[in-house]
Protein backbone atom coordinates (compact mmCIF):
# COMPACT_ATOMS: atom_id res chain seq x y z
CA UNK A 1 0.00 0.00 0.00
CA UNK A 2 1.40 3.42 -0.96
CA UNK A 3 1.56 6.20 1.65
CA UNK A 4 -1.14 8.13 -0.24
CA UNK A 5 -3.51 5.17 -0.20
CA UNK A 6 -2.66 4.46 3.44
CA UNK A 7 -3.60 8.01 4.44
CA UNK A 8 -6.84 7.83 2.46
CA UNK A 9 -7.59 4.45 4.06
CA UNK A 10 -7.11 5.91 7.54
CA UNK A 11 -9.38 8.81 6.57
CA UNK A 12 -12.08 6.36 5.48
CA UNK A 13 -11.79 4.55 8.80
CA UNK A 14 -12.29 7.94 10.48
CA UNK A 15 -15.34 8.65 8.32
CA UNK A 16 -17.04 5.50 9.56
CA UNK A 17 -15.73 5.70 13.15
CA UNK A 18 -18.95 6.75 14.85
CA UNK A 19 -21.15 4.35 12.90
CA UNK A 20 -23.82 7.02 12.45
CA UNK A 21 -23.22 8.17 8.88
CA UNK A 22 -26.51 7.79 7.03
CA UNK A 23 -26.91 6.25 3.60
CA UNK A 24 -26.60 9.63 1.87
CA UNK A 25 -23.21 10.32 3.43
CA UNK A 26 -21.98 6.86 2.50
CA UNK A 27 -23.18 7.49 -1.04
CA UNK A 28 -21.35 10.83 -1.13
CA UNK A 29 -18.14 9.11 -0.04
CA UNK A 30 -18.63 6.33 -2.60
CA UNK A 31 -19.14 8.92 -5.37
CA UNK A 32 -15.96 10.71 -4.30
CA UNK A 33 -14.05 7.42 -4.49
CA UNK A 34 -15.44 6.73 -7.94
CA UNK A 35 -14.92 10.29 -9.19
CA UNK A 36 -11.13 10.18 -8.79
CA UNK A 37 -10.83 6.48 -9.56
CA UNK A 38 -9.02 7.22 -12.83
CA UNK A 39 -6.39 9.21 -10.95
CA UNK A 40 -6.23 6.79 -8.03
CA UNK A 41 -7.44 3.44 -9.41
CA UNK A 42 -7.25 1.78 -6.00
CA UNK A 43 -9.51 4.28 -4.24
CA UNK A 44 -12.90 2.72 -5.10
CA UNK A 45 -11.50 -0.61 -3.92
CA UNK A 46 -10.15 0.99 -0.73
CA UNK A 47 -13.62 2.33 0.00
CA UNK A 48 -15.11 -1.15 -0.33
CA UNK A 49 -12.28 -2.74 1.66
CA UNK A 50 -12.79 -0.35 4.59
CA UNK A 51 -16.58 -0.59 4.46
CA UNK A 52 -16.49 -4.39 4.50
CA UNK A 53 -13.49 -4.57 6.87
CA UNK A 54 -11.18 -6.31 4.43
CA UNK A 55 -8.29 -4.07 5.49
CA UNK A 56 -7.06 -3.14 8.95
CA UNK A 57 -6.06 0.14 10.51
CA UNK A 58 -2.71 -1.37 11.49
CA UNK A 59 -2.03 -2.34 7.88
CA UNK A 60 -2.48 1.28 6.77
CA UNK A 61 -0.38 2.62 9.65
CA UNK A 62 2.50 0.30 8.78
CA UNK A 63 2.70 1.83 5.30
CA UNK A 64 3.61 5.23 6.78
CA UNK A 65 7.33 5.20 7.48
CA UNK A 66 7.96 8.94 7.85
CA UNK A 67 6.91 11.13 10.77
CA UNK A 68 5.43 13.77 8.46
CA UNK A 69 3.23 11.17 6.78
CA UNK A 70 1.96 9.89 10.15
CA UNK A 71 1.28 13.43 11.35
CA UNK A 72 -0.65 14.24 8.19
CA UNK A 73 -2.68 11.02 8.45
CA UNK A 74 -3.67 11.99 11.98
CA UNK A 75 -4.54 15.54 10.88
CA UNK A 76 -6.80 14.22 8.15
CA UNK A 77 -8.55 11.88 10.57
CA UNK A 78 -9.14 14.73 13.04
CA UNK A 79 -10.63 16.92 10.29
CA UNK A 80 -12.89 14.13 9.08
CA UNK A 81 -14.16 13.51 12.62
CA UNK A 82 -14.74 17.25 13.11
CA UNK A 83 -16.61 17.54 9.79
CA UNK A 84 -20.12 17.46 11.25
CA UNK A 85 -19.31 19.35 14.46
CA UNK A 86 -18.04 18.35 17.87
CA UNK A 87 -16.68 14.80 17.94
CA UNK A 88 -18.79 11.94 19.29
CA UNK A 89 -17.47 9.66 22.02
CA UNK A 90 -16.82 6.95 19.41
CA UNK A 91 -14.81 9.37 17.27
CA UNK A 92 -12.78 10.49 20.30
CA UNK A 93 -11.94 6.86 21.10
CA UNK A 94 -10.97 6.23 17.49
CA UNK A 95 -8.64 9.24 17.37
CA UNK A 96 -7.00 8.35 20.70
CA UNK A 97 -6.36 4.82 19.44
CA UNK A 98 -5.10 6.08 16.08
CA UNK A 99 -2.71 8.50 17.76
CA UNK A 100 -1.19 5.63 19.73
CA UNK A 101 -0.93 3.37 16.67
CA UNK A 102 0.81 6.17 14.75
CA UNK A 103 3.29 6.66 17.59
CA UNK A 104 2.21 10.26 18.16
CA UNK A 105 1.19 10.14 21.83
CA UNK A 106 4.07 12.42 22.79
CA UNK A 107 4.00 14.50 19.62
CA UNK A 108 3.38 18.14 20.55
CA UNK A 109 2.66 19.16 16.95
CA UNK A 110 -0.10 16.56 16.55
CA UNK A 111 -1.67 17.54 19.88
CA UNK A 112 -1.56 21.25 19.01
CA UNK A 113 -3.18 20.57 15.65
CA UNK A 114 -6.01 18.54 17.21
CA UNK A 115 -6.66 21.29 19.77
CA UNK A 116 -6.80 23.93 17.01
CA UNK A 117 -9.19 21.90 14.85
CA UNK A 118 -11.42 20.94 17.78
CA UNK A 119 -11.65 24.55 18.96
CA UNK A 120 -12.62 25.64 15.45
CA UNK A 121 -15.30 22.94 15.21
CA UNK A 122 -16.70 23.84 18.64
CA UNK A 123 -16.77 27.55 17.77
CA UNK A 124 -18.65 26.78 14.57
CA UNK A 125 -21.23 24.73 16.48
CA UNK A 126 -21.72 27.52 19.02
CA UNK A 127 -22.05 30.24 16.36
CA UNK A 128 -25.32 28.91 14.92
CA UNK A 129 -28.68 28.58 16.73
CA UNK A 130 -29.48 25.02 17.78
CA UNK A 131 -33.15 25.63 17.05
CA UNK A 132 -34.84 28.02 14.68
CA UNK A 133 -36.71 31.02 15.92
CA UNK A 134 -40.36 31.40 15.05
CA UNK A 135 -40.72 31.60 11.29
CA UNK A 136 -41.82 34.86 9.74
CA UNK A 137 -45.52 34.73 8.78
CA UNK A 138 -46.05 33.75 5.16
CA UNK A 139 -47.70 37.06 4.27
CA UNK A 140 -44.80 39.01 5.71
CA UNK A 141 -42.24 36.74 4.03
CA UNK A 142 -43.92 37.31 0.67
CA UNK A 143 -43.32 41.05 1.05
CA UNK A 144 -39.63 40.72 1.85
CA UNK A 145 -37.51 42.76 -0.53
CA UNK A 146 -34.28 41.02 -1.48
CA UNK A 147 -31.39 42.68 -3.25
CA UNK A 148 -30.48 39.81 -5.60
CA UNK A 149 -27.25 41.46 -6.76
CA UNK A 150 -26.08 41.94 -3.18
CA UNK A 151 -26.95 38.33 -2.36
CA UNK A 152 -24.97 37.14 -5.42
CA UNK A 153 -22.02 39.19 -4.16
CA UNK A 154 -22.31 37.54 -0.74
CA UNK A 155 -22.33 34.06 -2.31
CA UNK A 156 -19.28 34.92 -4.43
CA UNK A 157 -17.41 36.23 -1.37
CA UNK A 158 -18.10 33.00 0.55
CA UNK A 159 -16.95 30.97 -2.46
CA UNK A 160 -13.70 32.94 -2.75
CA UNK A 161 -13.08 32.60 0.99
CA UNK A 162 -13.65 28.83 0.97
CA UNK A 163 -11.46 28.42 -2.08
CA UNK A 164 -8.75 30.37 -0.26
CA UNK A 165 -9.06 28.20 2.85
CA UNK A 166 -8.49 25.12 0.74
CA UNK A 167 -5.28 26.56 -0.65
CA UNK A 168 -3.75 27.04 2.80
CA UNK A 169 -1.17 24.40 3.74
CA UNK A 170 -2.49 24.12 7.31
CA UNK A 171 -4.93 21.22 7.31
CA UNK A 172 -7.07 22.67 10.11
CA UNK A 173 -8.12 25.55 7.82
CA UNK A 174 -10.41 23.20 5.91
CA UNK A 175 -12.40 22.59 9.09
CA UNK A 176 -13.85 26.08 8.56
CA UNK A 177 -15.24 25.39 5.07
CA UNK A 178 -18.46 23.59 6.02
CA UNK A 179 -19.33 25.96 8.92
CA UNK A 180 -18.96 28.85 6.49
CA UNK A 181 -21.22 27.08 3.97
CA UNK A 182 -23.75 26.60 6.76
CA UNK A 183 -23.48 30.28 7.68
CA UNK A 184 -23.95 31.30 4.03
CA UNK A 185 -27.14 29.25 3.69
CA UNK A 186 -28.39 30.73 6.98
CA UNK A 187 -27.83 34.26 5.63
CA UNK A 188 -29.63 33.42 2.37
CA UNK A 189 -32.61 31.97 4.24
CA UNK A 190 -32.66 35.01 6.53
CA UNK A 191 -32.75 37.31 3.51
CA UNK A 192 -35.94 35.59 2.39
CA UNK A 193 -37.55 35.70 5.83
CA UNK A 194 -36.70 32.15 6.91
CA UNK A 195 -34.82 31.69 10.21
CA UNK A 196 -32.92 28.41 9.99
CA UNK A 197 -31.15 26.21 12.53
CA UNK A 198 -28.08 24.00 12.11
CA UNK A 199 -30.12 20.82 11.77
CA UNK A 200 -32.22 22.18 8.92
CA UNK A 201 -29.21 23.56 7.06
CA UNK A 202 -27.19 20.36 7.36
CA UNK A 203 -30.25 18.44 6.14
CA UNK A 204 -30.50 20.86 3.21
CA UNK A 205 -26.82 20.32 2.34
CA UNK A 206 -27.25 16.54 2.49
CA UNK A 207 -30.39 16.71 0.32
CA UNK A 208 -28.69 18.87 -2.29
CA UNK A 209 -25.80 16.43 -2.43
CA UNK A 210 -23.12 18.17 -0.39
CA UNK A 211 -21.75 15.60 2.06
CA UNK A 212 -20.09 16.82 5.24
CA UNK A 213 -17.52 14.06 5.73
CA UNK A 214 -17.09 13.46 2.01
CA UNK A 215 -16.19 17.12 1.42
CA UNK A 216 -13.16 16.77 3.66
CA UNK A 217 -12.18 13.49 2.07
CA UNK A 218 -12.38 15.03 -1.37
CA UNK A 219 -10.41 18.13 -0.42
CA UNK A 220 -7.58 16.16 1.15
CA UNK A 221 -7.73 13.35 -1.39
CA UNK A 222 -7.20 15.72 -4.28
CA UNK A 223 -4.37 17.45 -2.47
CA UNK A 224 -2.69 14.13 -1.78
CA UNK A 225 -2.99 13.10 -5.39
CA UNK A 226 -1.79 16.54 -6.44
CA UNK A 227 1.57 15.96 -4.81
CA UNK A 228 1.30 17.42 -1.32
CA UNK A 229 2.52 14.26 0.41
CA UNK A 230 6.06 15.57 0.61
CA UNK A 231 4.91 18.86 2.18
CA UNK A 232 3.15 17.51 5.26
CA UNK A 233 2.65 18.74 8.78
CA UNK A 234 3.25 22.45 8.35
CA UNK A 235 6.49 22.20 6.38
CA UNK A 236 5.11 24.86 4.03
CA UNK A 237 3.40 26.90 6.77
CA UNK A 238 2.97 30.53 5.81
CA UNK A 239 2.93 29.79 2.08
CA UNK A 240 0.04 28.87 -0.17
CA UNK A 241 -0.01 25.19 -1.06
CA UNK A 242 0.85 25.65 -4.72
CA UNK A 243 0.26 21.99 -5.52
CA UNK A 244 -3.41 22.62 -4.69
CA UNK A 245 -3.74 25.60 -7.04
CA UNK A 246 -6.51 24.91 -9.51
CA UNK A 247 -7.94 22.16 -7.28
CA UNK A 248 -9.81 24.39 -4.84
CA UNK A 249 -13.11 22.71 -5.60
CA UNK A 250 -14.63 24.29 -2.49
CA UNK A 251 -15.09 27.50 -4.49
CA UNK A 252 -17.32 25.71 -6.99
CA UNK A 253 -19.17 23.71 -4.33
CA UNK A 254 -19.86 26.80 -2.23
CA UNK A 255 -20.94 28.92 -5.19
CA UNK A 256 -23.31 26.27 -6.57
CA UNK A 257 -24.72 25.63 -3.08
CA UNK A 258 -25.40 29.34 -2.57
CA UNK A 259 -27.16 29.70 -5.89
CA UNK A 260 -29.35 26.64 -5.24
CA UNK A 261 -30.22 27.95 -1.76
CA UNK A 262 -31.20 31.30 -3.27
CA UNK A 263 -33.57 29.62 -5.73
CA UNK A 264 -34.97 27.35 -3.02
CA UNK A 265 -35.80 30.03 -0.45
CA UNK A 266 -36.88 32.58 -3.07
CA UNK A 267 -39.39 30.00 -4.33
CA UNK A 268 -40.91 29.33 -0.92
CA UNK A 269 -39.05 26.02 -0.42
CA UNK A 270 -41.14 24.25 -3.06
CA UNK A 271 -38.34 22.45 -4.96
CA UNK A 272 -38.36 18.65 -4.81
CA UNK A 273 -35.34 16.64 -3.69
CA UNK A 274 -34.61 15.60 -7.26
CA UNK A 275 -34.89 19.17 -8.55
CA UNK A 276 -32.56 20.40 -5.80
CA UNK A 277 -29.97 17.77 -6.69
CA UNK A 278 -30.30 18.36 -10.44
CA UNK A 279 -30.01 22.12 -9.95
CA UNK A 280 -26.88 21.76 -7.84
CA UNK A 281 -25.20 19.42 -10.32
CA UNK A 282 -26.17 21.71 -13.18
CA UNK A 283 -24.55 24.68 -11.46
CA UNK A 284 -21.27 22.93 -10.61
CA UNK A 285 -19.94 23.09 -14.18
CA UNK A 286 -20.38 26.86 -14.59
CA UNK A 287 -19.09 27.33 -11.03
CA UNK A 288 -15.87 25.48 -11.89
CA UNK A 289 -15.38 27.81 -14.85
CA UNK A 290 -15.89 30.79 -12.54
CA UNK A 291 -13.28 29.29 -10.23
CA UNK A 292 -10.63 29.69 -12.93
CA UNK A 293 -11.77 33.26 -13.53
CA UNK A 294 -11.51 34.16 -9.84
CA UNK A 295 -8.33 32.21 -9.06
CA UNK A 296 -6.23 35.40 -8.64
CA UNK A 297 -8.73 36.68 -6.04
CA UNK A 298 -8.74 33.27 -4.32
CA UNK A 299 -4.95 33.24 -4.08
CA UNK A 300 -4.87 36.85 -2.88
CA UNK A 301 -7.44 36.05 -0.17
CA UNK A 302 -5.37 33.07 0.95
CA UNK A 303 -2.36 35.32 1.49
CA UNK A 304 -4.29 37.43 4.00
CA UNK A 305 -5.68 34.63 6.20
CA UNK A 306 -4.32 33.56 9.57
CA UNK A 307 -5.65 31.38 12.38
CA UNK A 308 -7.20 34.26 14.31
CA UNK A 309 -9.00 35.63 11.28
CA UNK A 310 -10.36 32.22 10.29
CA UNK A 311 -11.66 31.68 13.84
CA UNK A 312 -13.33 35.10 13.80
CA UNK A 313 -15.00 34.39 10.46
CA UNK A 314 -16.43 31.13 11.74
CA UNK A 315 -17.66 32.75 14.94
CA UNK A 316 -19.55 35.38 13.01
CA UNK A 317 -17.15 38.07 11.87
CA UNK A 318 -17.67 39.77 8.53
CA UNK A 319 -16.20 38.48 5.28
Amino acid sequence: MTPENAILTISLFAAFADGSNDDREREHIRRFADSIGETAPELPKLYQDVLFKRVTLDGAVQALGELGQRQFAYEMAVCVCDADGVQSAAEQRFLADLKTRLGLDGDAEASAFAAQADTLAASAAAAMPAAAAAAMPAAAAANVTVNAAELDKTILNYAILNGALELLPQSWASVAIIPLQVKMVWRIGKAYGVDLDQGHIKEFLATVGVGLTSQYLEQFGRKLLGGLLGKMAGKTAGKIGRAATGMAFSFATTYALGQVAKRYYAGGRQMSTQLLQDSFQGLLGPAKQLQSQYLPQIEQRAQTLDAGQVMNLVRGGGL
